[in-house]
């Protein structure tokens, strides 16, 4: 393929995204913050910008996955959106709702197109092209990126219609889904152990019969060999954090929320 794409941010889901893109014959300029980490892409062919705003070119795609909003919001500077006029950016951060309406009317108000598209998914999930992704956008963009979100990786992809926000309120309430179910399971796998039940048993069980998700069954394999993979990352008290913000804000009672942003923040401790 000839078309050539800039991409920003190459962390545990960005780079195998990134990889991707490539194997399907793609053209990359890449950008991130370590540039060490853009040299395996440059190697199979890929460019190197040296700033973020190197990577958008007229009528152009962008994809930027980076941690938060503030992090996308950094990258959208004035030179990014001159450089941007007549393009889509994709925006796959997990951030806020209102930070998605930020940027939907700054790409607009420099004739260039914001589409909203968060990924669930972790880096194996990445890897083996796994990706369910949420996105928002005017028609006519969605319709131009929908072969870039499948080939970055994306085997479900769900329409949100065309109002900002709306990705990014689902991909909160999914990683608090998420979050719940894992500490439940974690939980719950502990105290049959302790009542002398094999966590495997139980897990193939339910697995199998309750609760037939892959996010169960994976979260499950993992509780059984003794992985502890919420406990481990920064994201969960990031994305609990958020989904709190997002029920204050909209006057809503969240006392799960609150609860288990709790019990995260204490562990992080």
């Amino acid at each position: 393929m000839s078309e050539r794409i800039g991409w920003i941010g190459l962390g545990e889901l960005g780079f195998p995204m990134a990889s991707n893109l490539l194997d399907n014959g793609y053209r990359l300029t890449v950008y991130n913050r370590t540039r060490s980490k853009a040299e395996p892409l440059a190697e199979r062919g890929g460019q190197i910008a040296t700033q973020p705003s190197e990577v958008a070119a007229k009528g152009g795609l962008v994809v930027s996955v980076l941690w938060d909003s503030d992090a996308t919001e950094s990258v959208v500077t004035p030179e990014f959106l001159s450089r941007m006029e007549g393009g889509v950016h994709i925006g796959m951060c997990t951030g806020s709702p209102e930070a998605a309406q930020r940027l939907a009317k700054l790409h607009a108000e420099h004739g260039s197109t914001y589409v909203e598209a968060p990924v669930f998914g972790r880096p194996e999930a990445a890897r083996s092209r796994q990706l369910a992704i949420p996105y928002a956008g005017p028609p006519e963009a969605k319709n131009s990126v929908k072969p870039i979100l499948t080939a970055l990786g994306g085997y479900a992809l769900f329409d949100m219609g065309e109002q900002p926000g709306v990705p990014t309120v689902i991909k909160q309430l999914g990683n608090f889904l998420i979050i719940s179910m894992g500490r439940s399971l974690a939980e719950g796998l502990a105290i049959a152990e302790g009542a002398g039940v094999s966590p495997t048993a139980a897990v193939n069980m339910l697995a199998e019969s309750l609760f037939p998700a892959p996010i169960f069954r994976n979260y499950g394999k993992a509780l059984v060999e003794k992985k502890s993979i919420l406990a481990a990352s920064k994201i969960p008290a990031k994305d609990l954090s958020l989904f709190h913000r997002l029920a204050e804000g909209h006057a809503r009672s969240n006392p799960i929320t609150q609860t288990l942003l709790q019990l995260t923040l204490a562990v992080d401790k």
